[in-house]
């Protein structure tokens, strides 16, 4: 089938990837320029496992990049919508760029004879499908939902560092239909109908907010342990075991219950965030989302607090290993590492900093520390080493007598911890 992929984030350039992979011709539309040439030299313009090796298979095969949203639409059936929607400072969630892309296609429509589906992938509260996407398109067109062209909610649940992996083999897939529109349903099927793994149908908002519950869920599970873990840090008491023994439980499952100085990146912040507005504007109070998310706050000024234990602050030389909010990313957003970092900067010490891929991007916000080449180096300058980010390389350096303070939990229950070992809350 003919699709085209608009918006070429995270999201949208693995769920491309992935179409073309299953043999569809695939555009990808993007404003950037600098992104479409470098999907087009099969170079991918973010970090994500295997992504690259993915474009040099199929780029000039059945992927293109390209900057025409007009021609994409005129050339294909189905246009996938995966733009961002970013907080704005209070938590709602900014819907410029849907508002903007829904228009352009409902411009394109106009002058298009065959039925379109049109299949959001965006994060967006529920109610925006029908609220926002719908009537813009209609309007633009002059067409009718259903009868001219069919909109599907259809979520996505990728992790960033094993997006590629989650894109192919999904744990389950959630399509979204208005008014039972068996025709839309049908047209996504069929893109489906190879993966192994429960489809479920739902109407517009409640595939919306499938979204949210689940991210909001996994970020409660997440503050969960972080609480437990600095109830154990405080009772000598093995956190990881604790866990362990927890996610042993199928009611409960081992997933999300690693402690450490908390979640970050584009999705769990933000989307907490946009349901506490949202859930605010209706009149209720979601008590345990706001508490999730003040645990999360707290969380990385945790090594802070250890560091001033071992007296460690005044005139030191500390070294930082991790930048993004998690390993196998280059992904900054909201990352723990670099609220501990604006936290260092008001305290006497030097800072000597290592990133396998994220330097280049922290360098624009932090210009003038000390970046290292490798994180070797980084441990060699430095008095001590905050771990903040799970790459597994920091598991192989030689840490010699240094005080080593592991906020991510890369050494788990491993035997080979460095001498001088504190974990953040186990």
């Amino acid at each position: 089938m003919n699709i085209s992929v608009i918006g070429v984030g995270y999201v949208g350039l693995v769920t491309a990837a992935m179409l073309a992979k299953l043999n569809h011709n695939v555009i990808c539309i993007d404003i950037n320029k600098e992104k479409v040439d470098k999907i087009n030299n099969k170079e991918s313009p973010l970090y994500e496992p295997g992504l690259n090796e993915l474009l040099q298979e199929v780029v000039g095969k059945n992927l293109k990049a390209s900057t025409d949203l007009k021609d994409a639409i005129l050339n294909t059936e189905i246009s996938f919508i995966s733009v961002d929607t970013p907080s704005r400072k209070e938590g709602e969630i900014y819907t410029y760029s849907l508002k903007k892309v829904s228009e352009q296609i409902g411009n394109v429509l106009k002058e298009k004879k065959d039925y379109h589906l049109i299949v959001l992938k965006s994060t967006v509260i529920p109610g925006t499908t029908e609220d926002i996407v719908i009537p813009i398109v209609e309007e633009n067109s002059g067409k009718k939902v259903i009868k001219d062209f069919g909109i599907i909610m259809s979520p996505e649940f990728l992790r960033e560092g094993s997006a590629l992996q989650d894109s192919l083999n999904p744990d389950r897939i959630v399509i979204g239909v208005k008014d039972n529109d068996k025709k839309s349903l049908e047209i996504l099927k069929s893109i489906y109908k190879n993966f192994n793994c429960p489809i479920l149908e739902t109407n517009l908002e409640e595939a919306e907010m499938i979204k949210y519950a689940s991210n909001t869920f996994l970020a409660t599970k997440l503050s969960f342990i972080n609480e437990i873990g600095n109830i154990c840090k405080k009772l000598s008491v093995n956190t990881n075991t604790v866990a362990k023994g927890m996610g042993l439980d199928k009611r409960i499952g081992p997933h999300f219950l690693k402690a450490g100085i908390g979640f970050g990146g584009s999705c769990f912040p933000k989307d907490l965030n946009a349901l506490i507005y949202k859930a605010t504007e209706l009149g209720f109070n979601p008590r345990l989302l706001r508490a999730t998310l003040e645990v999360n706050k707290e969380q990385p000024f945790r090594i802070i607090e250890l560091m001033d234990k071992h007296n460690t602050l005044k005139n030191k030389k500390v070294g930082i290993l991790g930048l993004t909010f998690k390993g196998e990313t280059d992904d900054i957003r909201e990352s723990s590492a670099l609220e501990v970092i604006k936290a260092l900067l008001l305290e006497d010490v030097e800072l000597f900093i290592h990133d396998p891929v994220a330097m280049h991007k922290v360098k624009t916000i932090f210009p003038h520390l000390n970046y290292k080449d490798k994180a070797q180096e980084v441990v060699d300058s430095s008095d001590l080493v905050l771990i903040l980010s799970e790459w597994p390389e920091f598991t192989k350096l030689d840490y010699k007598d240094k005080l080593v303070i592991d906020g991510k939990n890369v050494f788990g229950n491993g035997d080979k911890k460095p001498k001088n070992y504190e974990g953040i809350c186990w």
